[in-house]
């Protein structure tokens, strides 16, 4: 070998030293975000639809966990040691996490650089990830041509006779007393509980059960032990596809958020941000309602989606329009003294 192909190797040995120096710098640098969800069969379709995807495009990766638990973001904040980029959170856990000081402002410039979400899914510490009701649902079998059409209707059981069926809390069912009595759904809040406790005096012996799972709220339907009651909204349509006699009335129904949030203290809080964006792809939100149907307000999302199935979903036009906004931070500083009084009055 001359000496100049021996100088010629040595230089391309340093090269690819350097490359590989470069290349395992490049894999150290990389960066997986936690996810933090409910986790369940819909995490399979999460990791598909929108995890795979996002660390394809980015070299992020995502490694999901669950359950939420607002005691673990508490005692994470306060250690010092979160685990968590993002985590859902519900209305409730939402409003005491921005209370206590546990999330990190969203940076709109990131998330949704172009403002196309509608104000209610843009607040300050969170992005609305998913949304879902709780509505009347009754038997279609039951009452001819006479369909109930309101919370006032639930209550009159001269005209739609048979046994309701509420869930075990006051929670929703002091505002669906309240519209019943006609009391307009933006001037629920701060709730009359007298006057709401009052018309759930009327209704009390009609209600055969009261549920406290999402399984018993429609076996009760099924087996004809109740003719209406309140359920998930999600919970409908696989019964009708079956061919179970059952339907929903959104009007009066209670539209509900769920929220993703950047805990305080997040070690990838733009990271995280930027797979919140990935999440307002309204191709993959159309994919994700054949498994869920809780969708969020990625903009364009009612459009892609067959007429048939948007009608069914919380976010359509018409629903949205015949809802009241649950309101998580009313029933946060009232729940304890309204639930121990709701304890009391089911056995009164």
């Amino acid at each position: 070998m001359t000496a100049v192909t021996r100088r010629e190797m040595s230089r391309l040995a340093l090269g690819g030293a350097a490359l590989a120096a470069w290349g395992t710098s490049a894999r150290a640098q990389a960066v997986t975000i936690t996810v933090n969800g409910s986790g369940g069969s819909l995490a399979k379709s999460l990791e598909r639809i929108y995890e795979k995807p996002f660390t394809a495009e980015t070299g992020i990766g995502v490694r999901a966990t669950a359950p939420v638990s607002l005691a673990k973001l508490k005692a994470m904040v306060e250690t010092g040691n979160m685990e968590w980029d993002l985590t859902e959170m519900g209305g409730a856990d939402m409003i005491e996490a921005v209370k206590n000081g546990w999330l990190t402002e969203i940076d709109w410039s990131i998330v949704d650089p172009d403002n196309k979400l509608p104000p209610i899914a843009r607040q300050k510490y969170g992005m609305v990830t998913s949304t879902f009701s709780t509505v009347i649902a009754y038997r279609t079998d039951k009452f001819g041509g006479n369909v109930p059409k309101s919370w006032a209707d639930f209550w009159d059981v001269k005209s739609f006779p048979g046994p309701r069926a509420l869930q075990d809390s006051p929670v929703q069912n002091l505002e669906f007393a309240l519209l019943a009595d006609g009391v307009p759904a933006d001037k629920l809040y701060p709730l009359d509980v007298e006057r709401a406790f009052k018309k759930l005096d009327q209704i009390k012996r009609n209600v055969a059960a009261w549920w406290t799972t999402g399984a018993q709220q429609v076996q009760l339907l099924v087996d004809g032990e109740a003719v209406m009651g309140t359920v998930w909204n999600g919970r409908v349509p696989p019964l009708k596809k079956e061919g179970k006699p059952v339907d929903i009335i959104w009007n009066g129904g209670a539209l509900q958020l769920s929220y993703w949030a950047v805990p305080k203290g997040a070690k990838h809080p733009k990271e995280a941000m930027r797979y919140m964006k990935s999440r307002l792809d309204p191709d993959k939100g159309a994919q994700l309602l054949q498994d869920s149907p809780y969708p969020g307000f990625a903009p364009g999302l009612i459009e892609k989606v067959d007429p048939a199935l948007a009608k069914t979903l919380p976010i359509h036009p018409d629903n949205v329009a015949v809802q009241y906004s649950f309101n998580p931070e009313y029933w946060s500083e009232h729940r304890p003294k309204l639930t121990e009084r709701w304890a009391a009055w089911l056995l009164s």
